[in-house]
């Protein structure tokens, strides 16, 4: 027989069904089966994308670095691969963006598995090295961040747009493979290089709009939860999204409920 539960008073908490453990199992598995498709599906599309043809990179970026000016081909530091998160900081932007922050929190933990499968990964802004470099140190950041404000890279890659371009268009840009409208001059995106051993260098692939969630591993924990994801903007799910510096406290539930802490006094 189902049940519910009124434990609380938000979202899919409210009024939940509630099962005996067999009719669980039951349901637990038929899910199961649907994300063994998932993933038997996700594998099938990560051949293909590996599949894909290359393209040579022939321009000759250079970017800031903190130890001076790098070309593309030296942001691998003697890897073969190179994962680039395009990171919405426009030159004179106070600070970047509170959701490409919320992709780069992941990245330090991810670093040195990366490298110890021949990969590189790296920030790229459009910002001049100091405005990053001033906002890398209030995030307290330690990857390897650089500035594109000097080269093509951001507009060639389509995370950047031209002021002229923007609004000749009135807002309507190439991004994500087509000309659609976007709000800002800068936008988030995922690219990957390789660099064979002559030393040259090819674009393996780029995703953009939701194809970043590959980096925001806090959404795949929030997906497994009842609550999920909790976004209710139909326009810009992720207005939640704090800069991690920037969120309220989160409060004490346990200490709320009690009225003191685990040891009785204050």
């Amino acid at each position: 027989m189902t049940t519910t539960t009124a434990a609380a008073e938000t979202g899919t908490l409210k009024n939940h069904p509630v099962v005996s453990k067999d009719r669980w199992l039951v349901q637990r598995k038929a899910l199961l089966a649907r994300e063994k498709e998932l993933t038997h599906l996700r594998d099938q599309i990560a051949s293909e994308r590996r599949a894909l043809p290359w393209t040579r990179i022939a321009k000759g970026y250079t970017f800031d670095a903190p130890e001076g000016r790098r070309t593309l081909a030296d942001l691998f530091e003697g890897r073969r691969q190179l994962v680039v998160q395009h990171f919405m900081l426009g030159p004179e932007w106070e600070q970047g963006c509170p959701s490409c922050s919320f992709m780069a929190d992941h990245i330090e933990g991810m670093q040195v598995h990366l490298a110890n499968r021949d990969i590189t990964m790296l920030v790229v802004s459009r910002a001049p090295l100091a405005e990053i470099e001033r906002f890398r140190q209030r995030m307290g950041w330690r990857f390897k961040w650089v500035s594109a404000h000097d080269n093509d890279f951001n507009y060639d890659f389509a995370v950047s747009f031209k002021p002229d371009e923007w609004a000749e268009g009135q807002g309507e840009v190439y991004y994500n493979y087509s000309v659609r409208p976007f709000p800002a001059q800068e936008a988030p995106g995922v690219s990957v290089f390789c660099k064979d051993d002559a030393g040259e260098v090819f674009h393996t692939y780029s995703t953009y709009e939701r194809g970043v969630e590959v980096m925001m591993g806090t959404y795949n924990l929030l997906d497994l939860t009842p609550k999920g994801r909790d976004e209710h903007n139909p326009v810009y799910a992720m207005d939640w999204v704090r800069h991690h510096d920037r969120y309220e406290p989160a409060p004490d539930v346990a200490k709320a409920a009690t009225g003191s802490c685990c040891h009785g006094g204050d």
